[in-house]
């Protein structure tokens, strides 16, 4: 499914549901929109003073679509997951629970090598192609044990965003936007997580006890680059804040169209297919993930 994400970033505003609609609403209780509650991918919460009728954390969760709640600088902390995500959610756990570490190191690999193609692929796009960072994606090992998203992460960031820039999660400005962009990927990762049948909290390969969405964060990593490019060319427009228009390009990252071997699909699509494929993994029914692998449009052959 492609749905809609949902944003609330002015104060004081309250959500209830009226028949299949979520309803948003002012604190003098004016009515300010309606949108249909089967089309909702997901609602972030991006602003203080917002309040909540039971009734629509009930028809959301009942739909899978999560709640995002955002913190200072548009980092989600919190988020409102549905139990009931799939009629195999029990089994799927169970196996996601019982995986093997080899199993999950060699997925791990995987997922790292698909980033750092990813990235590689973007600079080729932005005409500034490193084929020292392409080079890393063959030398990845089980659990990325030499750690080469890291060497990969030194090499991308000054070539994307110019050689000053550091990646800092409480900075303004590109860091700001990225912080978005990355919450927007998240919430849908979340849901394709929970649709799969699998737990977000359950890790692949990040374990912070304090992370409620650890394999979301995991499995978001192949996306990340796609984000990355929207920011930077919003760089280069001169665009560093987060007015309601830059929020709609990077919202867009979702809806676009990813040119693979099997045509082309929606990003939504492609992060639900991705879920799909780990749960099938952990059961034993397949070896590899459905990975984005696609190329995109007007990258020259001798960048793959």
């Amino acid at each position: 499914m492609v749905g809609r994400i949902v944003e609330i970033a002015e104060e004081q505003r309250h959500l209830t549901v009226d028949g299949g609609l979520l309803v948003i609403s002012d604190r003098n209780g004016r009515e300010l929109g309606r949108v249909p509650l089967d089309d909702i991918c997901a609602v972030i919460a991006n602003a203080h003073g917002m309040s909540y009728s039971n009734h629509a954390l009930v028809k959301l969760a009942e739909r899978g679509a999560p709640l995002v709640v955002c913190g200072t600088n548009h980092n989600a902390v919190g988020v409102l997951l549905g139990l009931d995500g799939n009629h195999q959610q029990a089994h799927r756990m169970e196996a996601q629970i019982a995986a093997p570490a080899p199993t999950k190191k060699r997925l791990w690999a995987e997922v790292i090598r698909a980033k750092l193609r990813q990235q590689a692929l973007v600079l080729v796009r932005i005409g500034k192609s490193d084929a020292q960072l392409l080079a890393l994606v063959g030398k990845v090992k089980s659990g990325d044990s030499g750690n080469l998203e890291a060497q990969g992460a030194q090499r991308y960031w000054p070539l994307l965003f110019g050689k000053g820039f550091r990646r800092d999660r409480s900075a303004e400005g590109v860091n700001a936007l990225l912080n978005y962009g990355y919450t927007v990927l998240r919430a849908a990762v979340i849901r394709a997580i929970v649709a799969a049948g699998l737990h977000p909290s359950i890790g692949l390969h990040h374990s912070n006890d304090r992370n409620p969405a650890r394999l979301a964060d995991d499995l978001m990593e192949p996306f990340r680059p796609m984000v990355d490019e929207v920011v930077r060319q919003l760089q280069l427009e001169g665009k560093d804040q987060l007015a309601p228009d830059v929020k709609r390009r990077l919202v867009s990252v979702l809806y676009l169209d990813l040119v693979a071997s099997d045509g082309a699909s929606p990003t939504m699509v492609r992060v639900q297919n991705l879920a799909t494929s780990l749960a099938q993994a952990y059961l034993g029914e397949r070896r590899n993930l459905d990975l984005p692998t696609w190329k995109p449009q007007g990258v020259p052959d001798a960048a793959e």
